[in-house]
């Protein structure tokens, strides 16, 4: 039997030289080129911030190799191999815990793709090693981490395993939020913060009270509009597979798929439910589809004095890259229509780019208000703050939050209640303030890595605190003839039956009157 071979990492401090680039770019691709990298102060068009040290990766051998590239505060390292090649890897960074030499030899899988996974290893090794918050990587010894994982993939014939094992190194950091992901599951990532797919335009959900898939909205112009399916519609197959005990997501991935591709779905109209005469089969074809995470109408609205009024409703499902110019959008559109009030609806909003929250927030505000405040892994503080800031409208503003509120959504929130912009309507938020840099790795996978928590600008912790909102509401809906979903296609008669939009709009009353009457 032939020995295995071996890969040798001498890690050595190196002189760094620091080049500038503009933060936050939460997501990199594959570089082809080295760069030595860190981040100084820097203004982008509307606002600035200060945030983590410089590091570099220096491949000294004529093994082939990828470069680094910054990602907000995230250095990218790429690294390949060629068989019985020693790949010599020097690192520079602030904190003492790198200053010191490691080598570390591993045996190369003969496995194809475990090879290939072992140079995922050691890539999010590596950005881990120099960006991780904890330097202390849980109270571990990371360098050792690198050795005892490589030599587990070694008898391995699966990625699947192979990523397994990764997971597991990575759950020692004792940090959720920091994981590895598949290029499978990187995709639908990626439609989340691009706002594109390869679909249908169909957005589904499962009715709460009987599990059956609806059509929340169809996209406009896109294939399931064109065929005529309809909010409320309740969806049965696809391709011929019944939907039964399926969750929304695991039927999203089934509609989606290459463009010119088609997916037939059997859709019960909402008008005929009470029969089968309603049930139809059509074939769509796969198209690519933009989405946008802004949803919004104008609610008419009786004050306490008999006045009508316009109130404009803003829904922010994720805070991707367009999510900030679609705003833009609804507003100066809601504008146009004399609108007196506004409420913003980030209930059950996961989060997701921060710069996409920190352009909204300056949407709403003026000036140079403090966003929120950075500390990254040496304890220290850094604000971000707008830089000349123009608010599009400056009347009364509430935003509803509740515990599915989270990240971008608590530090959106946070920046303009604290700031004195806007009240919060809800509930507790979910209480994520740590902030994550995503690295699309070389196998087409990406790794999340904690690198910095955040504080909101009057200083309160969120982390696995939350915010509590000004005022509490109920999350039932108003018991009345026209609150049903499935009856009754009007999103106005929807919201017109939700108490917590109902206590948002007692809320813009109050502050219209004090406004009056100063």
């Amino acid at each position: 039997m032939e020995p295995a071979l071996c890969h040798n990492l001498n890690l050595k401090p190196t002189h760094c030289s620091p080049i500038s680039t503009e933060l936050p770019k939460p997501i990199s691709r594959s570089s082809h080129s080295h760069r030595l990298s860190c981040l100084n102060r820097q203004r982008s068009e509307n606002w600035s911030a200060l945030i983590m040290p410089c590091a570099s990766y220096k491949p000294k051998s004529e093994a082939r190799h990828l470069g680094t590239q910054l990602i907000g505060p995230l250095v990218k390292g790429l690294f390949g191999f060629a068989a019985a090649a020693t790949t010599l890897v020097s690192v520079c960074c602030d904190s003492p815990a790198l200053a010191q030499p490691l080598n570390v030899a591993f045996p190369v899988s003969r496995a194809r793709e475990v090879n290939t996974v072992q140079r995922t290893l050691v890539e999010a090794w590596g950005l881990i090693r120099e960006t991780f918050i904890d330097p202390s990587f849980n109270h571990q010894d990371w360098d050792s981490k690198l050795h005892e994982t490589m030599v587990e993939l070694f008898p391995l014939r699966s990625a699947d395993a192979a990523y397994t094992k990764i997971s597991g190194m990575l759950s020692t950091l004792g940090d959720p939020f920091t994981r590895i992901i598949s290029p499978e599951e990187y995709q639908s990532f990626r439609i989340g913060s691009d706002g594109n797919l390869q679909g249908v335009g169909l957005l589904i959900n499962a009715e709460p009270r009987t599990g059956h898939l609806v059509v929340l909205a169809t996209v406009e112009g896109s294939p399931a509009a064109r065929a005529g399916i309809h909010e409320g519609d309740e969806l049965i197959e696809i391709n011929g597979e019944r939907l039964e005990g399926l969750d929304s997501e695991a039927a999203a991935q089934k509609l989606r798929g290459h463009v010119g591709t088609a997916v037939a779905v059997k859709i019960h109209s909402r008008k005929d439910l009470a029969s089968d005469s309603g049930v139809r089969e059509v074939k769509l074809p796969r198209e690519y589809i933009k989405l946008s995470p802004i949803s919004s109408t104008i609610i008419p609205h009786r004050t306490g004095d008999g006045h009508l009024t316009k109130i404009g409703y803003v829904k922010l499902s994720a805070f991707s890259q367009t999510a900030a110019a679609d705003m833009k959008n609804a507003l100066h559109e809601m504008e146009s229509q004399n609108v007196q009030g506004y409420i913003l609806d980030l209930r059950n909003n996961p989060g997701g780019l921060l710069k996409a929250g920190l352009d909204i927030a300056q949407i709403w505000l003026d000036g140079d208000e403090t966003l929120v405040n950075t500390i990254d892994r040496d304890g220290n503080m850094s604000p971000i703050n707008l830089v000349n800031g123009h608010a599009i409208t400056h009347d009364p503003l509430v935003v509803l939050v509740n515990e599915g509120s989270a990240s971008a959504s608590e530090i959106l929130a946070g920046a303009l209640r604290d700031n004195g912009r806007a009240m919060l309507v809800g509930h507790k938020t979910f209480g994520k303030g740590k902030i994550q840099s995503v690295t699309e790795l070389h196998d087409g996978s990406a790794l999340f890595v904690t690198v910095a928590k955040y504080l909101s600008p009057a200083l309160h912790d969120i982390d696995q605190v939350g915010i509590t909102p000004d005022v509490q509401c109920t999350t039932e809906m108003l018991n009345s003839p026209k609150d049903s979903f499935l009856r009754d296609k009007s999103s106005v008669v929807t919201l017109e039956a939700d108490s917590c939009i109902m206590v948002a709009e007692h809320e813009l009353d109050i502050q219209q009157s004090k406004g009056t009457a100063s």
